[in-house]
């Protein structure tokens, strides 16, 4: 959020600098072919959402001349940008500079050097006695935006990190209406019948009891594939995934827990909801949910793009 006036979003992963990625098709098979009569570059794992690649736009290549070294753009979008976004499904060029510096990378990491003394002594302790902690450091005239079930005071509290510290909370209308106006329209894209890309804007968890443990993967488990490599299986609308290294985060139990990071894009051939915001999920299931996790913004994604 810069100024407290905007919120800002993760970029959409679906995007190789400012050029939307598209589904690959998988290649079936020839009549009589075999595998070891399959090129190994057109193999393909039917186990695995589609490949995304970059479409051809002669117009948009390179000369061998010129100078390739792709120019810095905005990591994090605005609610202006976002809004296009799920009302078009596509990003403007020019909506990928940076007005600031900072929309590059709203903060920076400081680390700093601790010495812990043993009690009654100027000694450094034996055993964990010096370390290093990474603070993020925000930079000026931008916060953290996060959204309440409750009434909060302005000037109430609240504690941040595992470490005790504390920040100072201020209520700021404009905010909600922005994120009020980009529920209203994704949701009216989530009812749209046809091809969808899921936006996930917050960290997904996305979690499922295998052999008395928990796995975690890059997308819903209930969202099944839309090709399948048994012809018994059901095909789902699962397409292909955009997404990038899983956040460590720390879970509701001791466990850890590794989400998708947000900016991923889900390309399905029908909206689906999550199995976490169902009334009929368990509690613990919903938790991530009523945590602010797994949020998705909706786009509709129409035939002439492909």
């Amino acid at each position: 959020m810069q100024n407290t006036q905007t919120l800002y979003f993760p970029r959409p992963l679906g995007f190789v600098g400012d050029q939307a990625l598209i589904p690959l098709p998988w290649l079936p098979k020839k009549p009589g072919e075999n595998e070891k009569q399959q090129k190994p570059q057109m193999k393909f794992e039917q186990a695995a959402p589609q490949p995304l690649v970059r479409p051809f736009d002669p117009e948009r290549e390179s000369d061998p001349g010129e100078d390739n070294d792709p120019p810095k753009l905005r990591q994090y979008l605005p609610t202006d940008v976002v809004l296009k976004y799920l009302k078009s499904g596509e990003i403007a060029e020019e909506a990928w500079k940076y007005i600031c510096k900072s929309e590059h990378k709203p903060w920076e990491i400081e680390s700093r050097s601790h010495n812990s003394m043993a009690p009654g002594t100027r000694q450094v302790k034996n055993e964990s006695g010096y370390f290093v902690e990474n603070a993020v450091r925000l930079h000026p005239d931008w916060s953290i935006a996060f959204q309440a079930d409750k009434e909060l005071p302005t000037g109430s509290t609240l504690r941040l990190g595992g470490e005790g510290h504390r920040v100072l909370l201020e209520r700021c209308d404009d905010l909600g209406t922005q994120w009020q106006g980009l529920k209203d329209q994704s949701e009216s894209n989530f009812q749209h019948d046809g091809r969808s890309i899921a936006y996930l804007v917050t960290p997904g968890v996305f979690e499922r009891p295998v052999n008395d443990k928990i796995l975690c993967q890059a997308w819903p488990w209930e969202w099944k594939l839309a090709h399948t490599s048994n012809p018994n299986q059901s095909p789902g609308d699962l397409v292909s995934v955009a997404t990038d290294r899983s956040v460590p985060i720390s879970g509701i139990s001791k466990a850890q827990v590794f989400a998708a990071p947000p900016g991923s894009n889900y390309y399905l051939n029908q909206s689906r909801p999550l199995y976490q915001g169902l009334p009929t999920a368990p509690n613990k299931v919903k938790r991530w949910r009523q945590l602010g996790y797994s949020e998705m913004l909706w786009i509709k994604y129409t035939e002439d793009k492909t």
